[in-house]
């Protein structure tokens, strides 16, 4: 996200509301109309089913070329014969892929692939709204959606089908094809978002050249969301994506991935959207990903702070007793801190760690070290708090 202004530091309302007039304004689409060529009327071809099978690959070619043709969406009252057309013409290439087998020879293939690229990889335009919060804010619709809806499923059926052969797609299915596929992760379309999040998914299946590359290419992602732009609108599909793959990683876990963990995943939590993509499981040494969680503890942010306790929580509850043992003394200075919190949620949830039998099991093993840490300050909020529910 966008950086904010003095201003809107010091006065938190003046964000709010300036987020509460932009939701009134709904966007009509965020799609530019692409052509390289003057839009020309688009007849209707025969039906695939009713011709002969001599003639049914030649056509289905055809068909492709012809769903190449682009229209502009933000004008509802031009082209609309040819919309139309070109819509049937889409959801029967998805059925004809979907329910034939012997489609997809040699010769389809750069068809297919260009007539997919034609219609999906784009710029997409800047956001209307610089903070766009999706949890708040309306999201600018693809305009061209009933359309690019279609070539998303059709290239679902592509990668779905039994005749695909990645041993031919990999020249067109290449890296440059996934570099603007992730760039399309931006898209402010949650639906878009949704098919290529499972498009992704299968292409990471099928081409095991990729896959390195995609796992690299999404880390930088990653970085320049956490370093540079603080904003990107697919972080939380491709954290669902990388949960999904690293729960195919064979333990013990490589350099690349651990790496992952503490270069890239523990950083995101420095993130000021958070909240939209929080949930991570790790299967490494709990002691490490505890330590970076205090070192991006939140200072000034009361919603983070809850969401890192419960994280912790979360990590706590599988921790070995001698992997507790090395970050006891650190973590418990932290919750030492956050007991005494003013906002009560933070210091209602670090008091929840004591109802937690395991925790408290571990608690009670170090007593030791664990109560001259937190004995000043559960004295403290016990007479001084000033939300009678917190002690």
């Amino acid at each position: 996200m966008s950086a904010i202004s003095a201003s809107e530091k010091v006065d938190g309302f003046t964000r709010k509301s300036m987020r509460k007039a932009q939701k009134q304004r709904k966007s009509q689409g965020s799609s530019q109309y692409r052509t390289h060529t003057a839009p020309v009327e688009l007849s209707p071809l025969p039906q695939l089913k009713d011709a002969l099978s001599t003639e049914q690959q030649e056509l289905f070619t055809q068909k492709l070329q012809q769903c190449c043709m682009l229209f502009d969406f933000l004008d509802s009252v031009t082209d609309l014969k040819s919309k139309e057309i070109k819509r049937a013409t889409l959801n029967e290439l998805v059925d004809y892929v979907s329910t034939n087998r012997g489609v997809l020879v040699e010769p389809a293939y750069p068809e297919i692939t260009n007539m997919i690229c034609t219609n999906i990889f784009r710029v997409l335009p800047p956001s209307e709204n610089p903070d766009f919060d999706p949890e708040e804010d309306e999201p600018t619709l693809e305009a061209a959606w009933p359309h690019i809806q279609l070539v998303y499923e059709f290239l679902l059926r592509f990668l779905e089908n039994p005749d695909f052969q990645p041993s031919i797609a990999k020249r067109y299915i290449d890296q440059k094809f996934v570099l603007q596929l992730l760039e399309l992760f931006d898209s402010e379309d949650p639906r878009e978002r949704d098919f290529l999040k499972t498009i992704l998914h299968r292409i990471y299946g099928k081409f095991l050249g990729l896959r390195a590359f995609i796992r690299k290419q999404i880390n930088n992602i990653f970085l320049r969301f956490i370093y540079e732009t603080e904003h990107f609108n697919g972080v939380a599909e491709l954290l669902e994506i990388l949960g999904s793959i690293i729960n195919g990683f064979a333990l013990p876990l490589k350099a690349e991935h651990k790496q992952f963990l503490m270069k890239v995943l523990i950083p995101l939590h420095t993130a000021k959207g958070l909240a939209l993509f929080h949930a991570q499981e790790y299967s490494v040494s709990f002691s490490k990903v505890i330590r970076g969680l205090l070192k991006f503890w939140p200072k000034t942010c009361s919603q983070k702070e809850v969401m890192f306790l419960g994280e912790i929580e979360e990590i706590l509850d599988v921790i070995e007793p001698t992997q507790f043992k090395k970050i006891q003394e650190p973590l418990f200075k932290q919750i030492s801190k956050c007991v005494t919190n003013p906002h009560f949620q933070v210091a209602e949830r670090a008091l929840y760690f004591w109802n937690n039998e395991y925790i408290l099991s571990l608690i009670e093993e170090n007593i030791d070290k664990i109560l001259p840490i937190m004995f000043g300050s559960l004295y403290r909020i016990s007479k001084e708090h000033w939300n009678p529910y917190v002690p």
